[in-house]
């Protein structure tokens, strides 16, 4: 059971020593003997040293380090009592081993003729983690009721639920009948552990039995970015496009560089972009991430991303590398200034979004620009014009066909940046005029 993560054994009355060989489950991260009659000293190596006092008060006769809280051990060097301990050591902890081993799977077989667990166990760890119950999650999501259903995906239903003691939440509860579905899981649980970041969707806490897994995420008030161009009244303007795809790519340079290995998210989309109350942009949805090894810049994969924002390459061959992020992030900026989806029926084999944004760029801006971004009778028409063109001449780099002539998500945080300061620049002199006139 070499990939066991969790043992509790308190309690049960079990004497002898505590095996040497538990150093080698170097996965266990929560341990509990307490309340036994075990003696001897406390092993120290392997996840032992991660281990407090908890895990083994009770146990009178056991010695070990003082900041375990029990006495220190004795050493005899009598030869008698060395060769008396060799057969402590060897044979009697086989028969605890032995012994151990049959309680666990005794206590998994009765945990699996239960019904589901009422508490969970901590698989997936967040910066804000909290032990959150089944019982609690079917409170707060009403059952998980279709009143309460953000979204469908691939792998996946996300509900908005409210905890007991109040806080909004979103619950990712993951179809486990479909195939990759686990594997997502756990891929977003490796993700979701390492990364710190503004721009991501954090995780609160998880949830997972054999039957049931889901990650309990910050709710996000105002939807995707695929829900704010295409199904609200309200319009976004440029600033707040602007500063919603700076928000994104602030988050994929951070992946591809910023992380001690590179992360590919392997899906980026206005779908799987949501904003906060206010309106900062949260990446999400890691399912199908791939974590690239220190030296490697491309790994290969069979999952498919989602049509329309998948790089050529990856299409193709199946090729994942930091540059089909940026290829996809090309295309999603290119959505975010057109309001057009790469899917759109107007595109065909002969025309697609980003030739069609080509198109634009050669003869005006204005032809392919979502007709609620830009108006002739604005005094700054000309200016922002300017900003939204280079903002789409830096999608049209984004989505070269060849991954070797694309820029990296550093070039582009840094032209962003750029035109928001023009265009920040362009609203200061608006007000000053405004002003003027008072």
């Amino acid at each position: 059971m070499k990939s066991l993560e969790l043992l509790d054994l308190s309690g049960n009355n079990l004497s002898g020593v505590i095996p040497k060989s538990l150093e080698d489950l170097m996965y266990v991260k929560y341990l509990n003997l307490s309340f036994n009659q075990l003696s001897g000293e406390i092993p120290r190596g392997g996840s032992f040293k991660n281990f407090s006092a908890e895990s083994f008060m009770g146990n009178l006769a056991l010695c070990g380090p003082p900041q375990l809280q029990v006495p220190p051990c004795k050493r005899n060097t009598h030869g008698k009592s060395r060769t008396k301990k060799v057969f402590l050591l060897i044979l009697l902890p086989m028969c605890i081993v032995v012994s151990l081993v049959v309680l666990v799977l005794m206590s998994l077989l009765i945990q699996k003729r239960r019904t589901r667990p009422t508490t969970n166990v901590d698989f997936c760890p967040g910066g804000t983690w909290r032990k959150i119950s089944y019982q609690e999650l079917v409170r707060a999501t009403d059952g998980f009721s279709e009143n309460n259903l953000l979204g469908k995906g691939s792998y996946g239903s996300v509900y908005k639920g409210r905890l007991d003691e109040g806080m909004e939440v979103a619950v990712k509860v993951f179809h486990l009948d479909f195939e990759g579905a686990l594997t997502s899981f756990e891929t977003e649980c490796e993700v979701i552990r390492g990364v710190r970041h503004r721009n991501f969707v954090k995780i609160i806490s998880s949830y997972s039995n054999d039957d049931f897994k889901s990650l309990i995420l910050e709710y996000m008030p105002n939807g995707s970015l695929e829900k704010l161009l295409f199904y609200e009244k309200n319009v976004l303007d440029i600033s707040h496009r602007l500063n919603i795809m700076i928000d994104v790519a602030l988050a994929l340079e951070y992946l591809h560089f910023g992380y001690s290995i590179p992360i590919i998210h392997c899906d980026v989309k206005p779908s799987n972009v949501l904003l906060d109350k206010h309106m900062v942009a949260h990446l999400s949805d890691f399912g199908i991430a791939k974590l690239l090894g220190e030296e490697n810049s491309m790994t290969q994969t069979k999952t498919l991303a989602t049509i329309g924002y998948m790089a050529p390459e990856y299409g193709r061959e199946g090729k994942v590398s930091r540059q089909g992020d940026v290829y996809s992030y090309g295309v999603m900026l290119m959505e975010t200034f057109t309001k057009k989806k790469p899917t759109n029926e107007m595109f065909t084999e002969e025309m697609n979004l980003r030739r069609w944004v080509s198109e634009s760029l050669c003869n005006t801006v204005m032809q392919g620009v979502d007709t609620d971004l830009l108006t002739r009778d604005d005094e700054h028409f000309s200016s922002k014009e300017e900003c939204v063109s280079c903002i789409l001449s830096l999608a049209m780099e984004c989505t070269k066909e060849s991954p070797l002539d694309r820029i990296t998500m550093k070039e582009v945080v840094t032209r962003l940046m750029k035109t928001r300061t023009q265009l920040a620049e362009i609203e200061t002199r608006k007000d000053k005029w405004v002003l003027n006139l008072g």
